[in-house]
């Protein structure tokens, strides 16, 4: 299993960014995906989660009605629209699944978001 973040860099605050997570090694349309992050400092918290389909989403509650989790399965990708960036989306951020028999948690490598003046 592998999974590949992209999309990161330095941004304006209120500006956007697009994150992609290309997945590998597993049947991605089977599973669901998340985005986490972890800010220096902080403990890593949950961003995002989509289910397996793209039927249902869920946001923590500092990203709601800024962020969009969206996945397209042909593509084996999961990606994360940030709009409306604040200095407190600075954080490295990683895509995550659980997946394979027995279940274990896979991450990707991290991707660093920076919101900055």
């Amino acid at each position: 299993v592998q999974l590949v973040e992209s999309g990161g860099g330095l941004v304006q605050p209120g500006g956007s960014l697009r994150l992609s997570c290309r997945a590998s090694g597993f049947t991605f349309s089977s599973y669901d995906m998340t985005w986490y992050r972890q800010a220096p400092g902080k403990e890593r918290e949950l961003v995002a989660t989509i289910t397996s389909a793209g039927a249902s989403t869920n946001y923590a509650d500092s990203v709601k009605g800024r962020f969009t989790i969206s996945r397209d399965n042909a593509k084996n990708t999961v990606f994360l629209q940030m709009n409306s960036l604040k200095p407190e989306d600075t954080a490295v951020y990683y895509c995550k699944t659980r997946a394979g028999w027995p279940l274990r948690n896979y991450w990707g490598q991290g991707i660093q978001v920076t919101v900055s003046s």
